[in-house]
């Protein structure tokens, strides 16, 4: 939640997260993406769904979910020389990056997604 309000939403809102297995992620990652391969994060954003529902005032706005390649996090964890719970934040802010509207496209687009999510991190590890 503090990201959300870092990002300047102050709002109910909610978002789905699935941690699963590469087997998973590789056949979401090849149904909605087109990549036939295993990835660490997907993410999907019910504001641009043609299947997004209608909800009441008193109903929090649904974001989207979050998907998370638990083996990859346990991997990459290994390779950049931290905890497992700290790739798994990574993995989970990056989604909801993603869902707020943070692109990693282009080069430029990849750097301020990447800035705003290590100062978020770091915030983050400072105030726990």
């Amino acid at each position: 939640m503090q990201t959300l309000r870092r990002e300047g939403m102050t709002e109910p809102l909610t978002f789905g997260l699935l941690i699963t297995d590469d087997e998973h992620i590789k056949r979401l990652n090849l149904r909605y993406r087109g990549q036939d391969r295993e990835t660490d994060v997907l993410a999907f954003d019910t504001e641009n769904s043609q299947n997004r529902f209608v909800s009441p005032p008193s109903v929090p706005v649904h974001l989207g979910d979050v998907v998370v390649s638990y083996a990859r996090a346990v991997a990459q964890a290994e390779t950049y020389g931290h905890s497992i719970e700290e790739e798994l934040h990574r993995l989970v802010l990056h989604g909801l990056l993603h869902l707020l509207g943070y692109d990693d496209r282009s080069d430029e687009e990849r750097q301020r997604m990447w800035d705003r999510q290590e100062t978020i991190l770091r915030e983050f590890h400072t105030n726990a």
